[in-house]
């Protein structure tokens, strides 16, 4: 697999993860009547936070992956720092759902910012190197 294909194949996946979190939290504001926000309650607050932060996050670490194999990143580089977003994305929001803060978040934010870091120091240095 090419470096290229490997940035395809985990940004389909987030792709693919944000389109379940969307489609969970639709499904919950068709059930508790729902039209815009929260309207106060846990669960739509929870899924809908769970869907955000995919939101914040996942764009623009799919920008760096596709930079990174555009610029001849090691496949393995780019699965290494695809699967550790994807899984960092999943945990997370199984981690909003049990409120207070506990090893899923700490684990799906952790696995985020270090992919996150290690793709921005390696699109670092190969911009001056």
């Amino acid at each position: 697999m090419t470096a290229l294909q490997a940035a395809a194949l985990w940004t389909g996946l987030l792709v693919l993860l944000m389109v379940v979190l969307s489609v969970r939290v639709m499904l919950a504001r068709r059930r508790h009547r729902v039209s815009l926000g929260d309207a106060g309650l846990d669960a739509m607050q929870v899924l809908t936070r769970g869907f955000g932060n995919a939101a914040e996050y996942i764009p623009v670490a799919v920008g760096a992956l596709i930079l990174l194999a555009l610029l001849d990143t090691p496949a393995t580089t780019i699965h290494l720092l695809g699967g550790a977003l994807f899984v960092g994305r999943l945990v997370h929001p199984l981690g909003l759902a049990m409120k207070a803060p506990n090893w899923a978040r700490i684990l799906g934010m952790s696995l985020t910012w270090l992919s996150l870091i290690a793709a921005a120091v390696l699109l670092l240095l190969a911009a001056i190197g």
